[in-house]
């Protein structure tokens, strides 16, 4: 049974860090890239940042770059994702993501990241 839990999400003030974590089982996560997505009411979900299955290489959407850092320890069955310097337009459901492309896609349940004063 294939799982992706996600966790750290919660409510930090304006220029805060977080450091969201997704737990992998059920498939072999280290032939997965991973990514983060995200989705605000009433916006489309986005890609916030992805990771190749080896951890060489990352990339990220416009708006984090700089504030938000993805990582992956494949001994762990673990992806994160660093985030800092935290806006209030960074409040949405994030969520974790498993591509291959030759297997179907996989997510998480989402965490919820509210920043606000």
């Amino acid at each position: 049974q294939v799982q992706l839990v996600e966790s750290g999400g919660g409510l930090v003030q304006p220029g805060g860090s977080l450091r969201l974590s997704c737990v992998a089982s059920g498939f072999t996560f280290r032939t997965y890239g991973m990514n983060w997505y995200r989705q605000a009411p009433g916006k489309e979900r986005e890609l916030v940042a992805g990771i190749i299955s080896t951890g060489a290489v990352t990339n990220y959407a416009d708006s984090v770059k700089g504030r938000f850092t993805i990582a992956r320890d494949n001994a762990k069955n673990t992806v994160y994702l660093q985030m800092s310097k935290l806006k209030p337009e960074d409040s949405a459901v994030y969520y974790c993501n498993a591509a291959s492309p030759w297997a179907d896609d996989y997510w998480g349940q989402g965490t919820q990241v509210t920043v606000s004063s």
